[in-house]
């Protein structure tokens, strides 16, 4: 029998029809693998944020090693391939090392999820409402409805105060009074306010204690709990009722005072008038 031979250029139609249908039977193979993936993550209650980016990138890295299995399957030398891919790869994170601290820094937001949309933060020097985490940047919105994009590297960085993390929270309030005036009558009026108030919670009880004999009053410290929601409508609430009543109780509220003397001079007196 004769040894079935095949030309060069048959050979390389053969390959190339190969690598074809690696490529087709592959990206079915991908699509299904990450679609599987999805839906685990989604069965874990994972955030939709690191759903979609495990996605995105499970997808590009099954990819590439698609596209380099089927250059392979065409003859061509895939180590010089992927020695130029690494080197390619190295200059542009080296040319967006800052991108890449914001990417690894919303990373690390998405999977420990220190706060959540929603939630009034203060972070990277601003503070507001959380309204979108990406993998690159944060949107917040300010009380007077600005709109903030703070990168995630300057927002993992440094502290964050999440205001919305716990369901209530401690209105630290100081009332100072004049040192003539009576101090228990001023506690048991505070302590009645805050007794009556129907957004102030029994438990933590609220606590009015002697902050300081200042140099020119007597401060109080008062702290009520309220849930987190109703922290900012009582904390105006009893700014307000505290004073009206200290008004009405004749209770003073001193404030910093310059008392200006000034002297005649006495060779000024002794002057005759002409």
């Amino acid at each position: 029998m004769e040894a079935v031979t095949h030309s060069p250029v048959g050979l390389f139609f053969m390959n190339f029809i190969t690598a074809i249908a690696i490529l087709f039977v592959g990206r079915i193979v991908i699509r299904w693998l990450v679609k599987l993936l999805r839906k685990i993550m989604v069965r874990a209650n994972l955030d939709p944020i690191l759903v979609n980016f495990a996605s995105s990138i499970t997808t590009g890295v099954l990819l590439v090693i698609l596209l380099i299995a089927s250059i392979d399957r065409l003859g061509v030398d895939t180590t010089s391939f992927i020695a130029v891919l690494g080197a390619a790869g190295l200059a542009v994170g080296l040319a967006l090392k800052d991108s890449l601290q914001n990417f690894a820094a919303g990373i690390m937001m998405i999977i420990f999820r220190p706060f959540k949309l929603g939630d009034f933060i203060e972070a990277g020097g601003v503070s507001g409402i959380v309204e979108k985490i990406s993998v690159f940047s944060t949107i917040m919105k300010t009380g007077d409805n600005r709109e903030i994009i703070v990168p995630n590297g300057q927002i993992y960085a440094g502290a964050i105060t999440n205001y919305s993390a716990r369901d209530t929270r401690r209105i630290d309030l100081i009332f100072g009074i004049g040192y003539d005036d009576d101090m228990v009558k001023a506690q048991h009026i505070m302590a009645d306010i805050l007794a009556t108030h129907e957004l102030i919670l029994a438990d933590p009880a609220p606590a009015i204690t002697v902050a300081e004999l200042a140099d020119s009053s007597v401060n109080f410290n008062v702290r009520p709990w309220v849930k987190a929601s109703d922290y900012w409508p009582v904390r105006s609430d009893l700014l307000q009722k505290i004073k009206l009543a200290f008004d009405e109780n004749g209770i003073s509220i001193p404030y910093p005072q310059m008392d200006v003397h000034t002297d005649k001079d006495p060779l000024a007196e002794d002057k005759p008038e002409s």
